[in-house]
């Protein structure tokens, strides 16, 4: 990934923060039968290995996973958030006219190499701890003892685990870094007023960083 220095993010804690918040990644391989990508809710145990671990499930008939080998290095892409940016939201276009569209976006590069867990423990394990986090805001969460036992045991069966040992982390933070403050502000301020909260705030952080 071309990364300018501008929207360079090395800090692993930010990273590690925008894959919790947005946990739906694009996984990458490339196996015996070529290049391939899936996409799976993951949960990242931050304190793990280098830069962490992935986790996640796949269905048994997902090829994936027989097209991997334990070790095989893979990339997988989380994105927190992307927005068209127009220039008319630039005080200085105003002014100036030399300013053009853009997008700005965050996404995380996780490398890492990939082993395969089809391990009943590992797997009730792991959906039932994905399962506290995502409905843990629910008013009435759902968990797995809800539904009847033999239901969940033939489910379990029907996945196959899978697991990332994180080797490097590729942070890109696209949000205007390389404009004047108020030309950030003047875009995130447009992007919050049409619903893009998400690279909105972003923005607007990166606004109040310049502004100091």
């Amino acid at each position: 990934m071309y990364v300018p220095a501008d929207f360079n993010e090395p800090d692993t804690a930010v990273l590690h923060t925008v894959i919790a918040q947005y946990p739906f990644g694009t996984l990458f391989t490339h196996g015996k039968s070529g290049l391939d990508a899936n996409h799976f809710p993951f949960e990242l145990a931050a304190e793990e290995g280098a830069q962490g671990t992935l986790r996640a499930h796949v269905a048994r008939a997902n090829p994936v996973w027989h097209d991997v080998a334990d070790g095989d290095e893979v990339l997988v892409v989380f994105h927190g958030g992307d927005a068209y940016i127009s220039p008319n939201w630039y005080p200085s276009k105003h002014e100036l006219h030399r300013q053009v569209p853009t997008w700005n976006y965050v996404v995380v590069h996780a490398h890492g190499r990939i082993r395969i867990r089809d391990d009943e423990r590992y797997l009730r394990g792991l959906l039932a701890r994905l399962t506290r986090a995502h409905e843990a805001k629910l008013p009435a969460p759902w968990k797995m003892g809800d539904a009847p036992a033999d239901y969940i045991d033939t489910l379990i069966k029907e996945i196959v685990g899978i697991e990332i040992d994180v080797t490097r982390l590729v942070g890109k933070r696209k949000l205007g870094q390389n404009k004047a403050a108020r030309d950030i502000r003047g875009a995130a301020e447009a992007l919050k007023a049409g619903g893009h909260d998400r690279i909105g705030e972003a923005m607007l952080a990166c606004a109040v960083e310049k502004e100091r």
